[in-house]
């Protein structure tokens, strides 16, 4: 059986048995308008709002697939019918711990026309720029002083099942998207990500995605415009108000189309990262593999395909935290103090408890593979099939990754 798999730029098409379990997300049509649904959504939450001097409008980083040339046009022309133009608007990007765009990478995120129209920062956890909001926990919230300093915060995000603070966009936009390092670093801290309530699609009792939303609730944005998005990266829904309610309604939407049954567990499960952007480097598609997991056999194997076109990447822990892990098993362990990226091998290292990991990627060489105690492998379908010889093993398929959210029954 033929398969397509989401990978990089462009699928990749693998040969699987023909009685594998392929999994994906309910693909809904998109939307007749997309630019006006985000417009009416928009206009209706600033219907009352007296005409701002300073405007911050949030939006996602490189490696998230949010549509902002769609969403970002409409909800710009609102903001100028209300007298708020590129002189009153900043464009400020959420980067958490990530990267920040080259030039040429913001303007292919946001378009080269609104790059040169109007101001667009981002974000720098490290930078002296964070001011104190509140405490949760007891732990300093400090996020980025150019959100809060505006008279009308927007942020906006693109929804999806994510593997330990239950959905993206809401309020991760604010934290850890505009956060200080420090609070990043106890929003992911170990004992948080191992609780076993730090998963796909779950908020009341998430521990991670509690602290996020408390501490966005110490400055919320005047309002949120969360999307949901199909295969084809076109808005299937658009969902604008204030948080946590729009949020919340968003999550629910899209649980129904994400979240699938399988029929049990299987000992070889092949998945991606979703493509381009998501898998432009290792430490994203760890996600992926945590999708896997979910169900895969207790000594299954995990075959993954991620282009991972920015390699490990260089900046940031991660790569150091692995090379220095002894094992597998260390790099799970929850004891200890926050260290950045130390959330993504802490997830890859319980991955790793459950099934080997065998994985595909033109961006990393064998030994960077090797160095993340995974198995590089140079054809998914071969690696498939050396993992059932004898025709006793069960496959399944994520093509989409961590798009779909599988769950045995």
């Amino acid at each position: 059986m033929r398969v397509s798999l989401a990978y990089g730029e462009a699928d990749l098409a693998v040969e699987l048995p023909v009685d594998a379990v392929v999994v994906t997300p309910t693909d809904l049509a998109g939307l007749d308008d997309e630019q006006e649904a985000v417009a009416r959504a928009v206009r209706d939450s600033l219907k009352d709002a007296a005409r701002p001097r300073r405007v911050v409008v949030v939006f996602p980083d490189i490696t998230r697939p949010m549509p902002n040339r769609t969403v970002l046009p409409p909800l710009l022309a609102e903001l100028e019918a209300i007298g708020a133009g590129p002189g009153e608007v900043l464009l400020l990007c959420a980067t958490g711990t990530h990267r920040p765009a080259t030039p040429d990478e913001l303007a292919e995120l946001v378009g080269p026309d609104i790059v040169a129209r109007y101001r667009v920062e981002q974000h720098v956890a490290t930078s002296d720029t964070h001011e104190e909001v509140g405490t949760v926990d007891g732990v300093p919230i400090l996020l980025d002083g150019r959100y809060l300093q505006a008279d009308l915060r927007i942020v906006t995000g693109f929804v999806e099942p994510h593997f330990f603070a239950g959905f993206s966009g809401g309020p991760k936009g604010v934290c850890p998207g505009l956060a200080a390092l420090s609070t990043i670093l106890e929003a992911h801290s170990p004992a948080r990500i191992a609780d076993r309530r730090a998963t796909w699609a779950a908020l009341d009792d998430n521990p991670v995605h509690r602290f996020v939303r408390r501490a966005a609730a110490l400055a919320p944005p005047d309002f949120s415009v969360d999307v949901a998005i199909n295969r084809q990266r076109r808005l299937t829904a658009v969902f604008a108000g204030p948080l946590p309610d729009s949020h919340l309604e968003a999550c629910r939407f899209v649980e129904r189309t994400a979240m699938q049954v399988v029929p049990g567990r299987f000992d070889v499960v092949v998945s991606t990262n979703g493509g381009h952007p998501l898998d432009r480097n290792l430490y994203q598609a760890v996600k992926g593999m945590a999708a896997a997991e979910r169900v895969v056999a207790t000594g299954g194997t995990i075959v993954m395909a991620a282009a991972c076109r920015d390699g490990l990447p260089a900046e940031g822990e991660f790569a150091r935290l692995l090379t220095e892990a002894p094992s597998a098993a260390a790099l799970a362990g929850a004891e200890g103090s926050p260290v950045q990226d130390r959330w993504q091998t802490q997830v890859l290292g319980r991955v790793l408890t459950q099934a080997r990991v065998q994985l595909f990627s033109d961006g990393l060489t064998n030994d960077e593979i090797s160095s993340a105690h995974l198995e590089p492998i140079d054809d998914v379908s071969e690696a498939v099939a050396r993992a059932v010889s004898g025709g006793q093993g069960r496959v399944c398929a994520l093509p989409l990754g961590p798009l779909t959210i599988a769950t045995p029954a």
